[in-house]
Parts: C-alpha cells; sequence; structure tokens
C-alpha cells in the first residue's frame, strides 16, 4: 500500500538588492534559461512552479514573489509578505554593499511582517564572476550562522549551479516548519 501524495501551496519570497539576479534565479529554476539583458523588476513579479517532491511524496505549488530592490519600493513592500512562508534572501557575490544590507534592510523586513516561523536561505550569487567577487564564501557561511538562516547556498543563476537546490532546501525547511519529518 502506498501513502496517497500530499499537496502543499507556499508563498515565498525572493529579497534583495536591486540587480543581485533575484529575477534570473527565479527564470533558472522555472524555465532552466537565463537572460543577459537587465530589466528592474517593477514592485512585484508573481511566478508559479509546481514541484515533485518524490523523497516525502509531496506536490508542492510555490508562488515566488520576485521583489523590487529598488528603495523607491520600500513602502509598499510590506504588503507583499502577508501569507509568506519562506525566502531567499539574495545578495550579489561581487557587490559587497547587497551583503551588508542582508541583515539590516532584508532580514528585518522579512522579520518584520512575516511570522516568526517564516523559513529563509541566504543566497550569494553570481558566483560565475569569480574574477570579480568582494565577498568571500566564508564570510557568506559566518553571516548564514549569525542570522540563523536554516541554509547557506551560492549560486549562478547564469549557469544554473545550486539553483534547483536553494528552492529545494527552502521548501524542505518550510515542510519541517509544518512538523514534516524529512
Amino acid at each position: 500500500m502506498t501513502a496517497e501524495e500530499r499537496e502543499f501551496v507556499f508563498k515565498i519570497t525572493i529579497l534583495g538588492d536591486a540587480a543581485v539576479g533575484k529575477t534570473s534565479l527565479i527564470n533558472q529554476f522555472v524555465e532552466g534559461a537565463f537572460q543577459e539583458d537587465y530589466k528592474p523588476t517593477l514592485g512585484a513579479n508573481i511566478v508559479r512552479k509546481d514541484v515533485n517532491l518524490e523523497e516525502v511524496n509531496a506536490q508542492v505549488r510555490l508562488i515566488m514573489w520576485d521583489l523590487a530592490g529598488q528603495e523607491k519600493y520600500n513602502v509598499i513592500r510590506s504588503m507583499y509578505f502577508q501569507g509568506c512562508v519562506g525566502a531567499l534572501v539574495v545578495y550579489d557575490v561581487t557587490r559587497f554593499q547587497t551583503f551588508e544590507n542582508i541583515e539590516s534592510k532584508w532580514l528585518k523586513d522579512f522579520k518584520k511582517y512575516v511570522k516568526r516561523e517564516g523559513a529563509y536561505i541566504l543566497i550569494g550569487n553570481k558566483i560565475d564572476l569569480s574574477d570579480r567577487r568582494t565577498v568571500p564564501e566564508e564570510k557568506g557561511k559566518e553571516l548564514a550562522e549569525k542570522i540563523q538562516a536554516s541554509d547557506f547556498i551560492e549560486t549562478s543563476a547564469k549557469f544554473g549551479d545550486n539553483v534547483e537546490k536553494a528552492f529545494k532546501n527552502l521548501v524542505f525547511q518550510i515542510l519541517r516548519n509544518y512538523g514534516e519529518k524529512i
């Protein structure tokens, strides 16, 4: 006898400064594609993807809110967090300021507007630009520990490195927060 497949719907947000690669991470995860030309997100972009998790016999519908990183959206950003259960908090490994803003800005917003059990993973993106790196991997690991992120993953949205892993690890942490055995 096989256990019946369960279904979940999770709203997650992808947070970080402008141009850290939030939209590119989503596009790589959903479509397996990367676009070279940068177009800033206006307000929020909402993307859906169904993920089959054979490991736990579950079907998860992710509703991903790609939040604009520009300062001008700070006032309305709080509305986008309603019902959110998890986040990828993203910085660009080639721009130290985006790393510094994780704790002071993005995580602060997330914790202010999302229930206590909200899961979040720290993502260092653009590892394909290793010759321009300003944030060492060790610094990312230290920050992840300090802010109690459930994981730290470095990604390349351009080449797809660790992108699927980042989203799946977030989903697994959300399921654990809901009492699932994983």
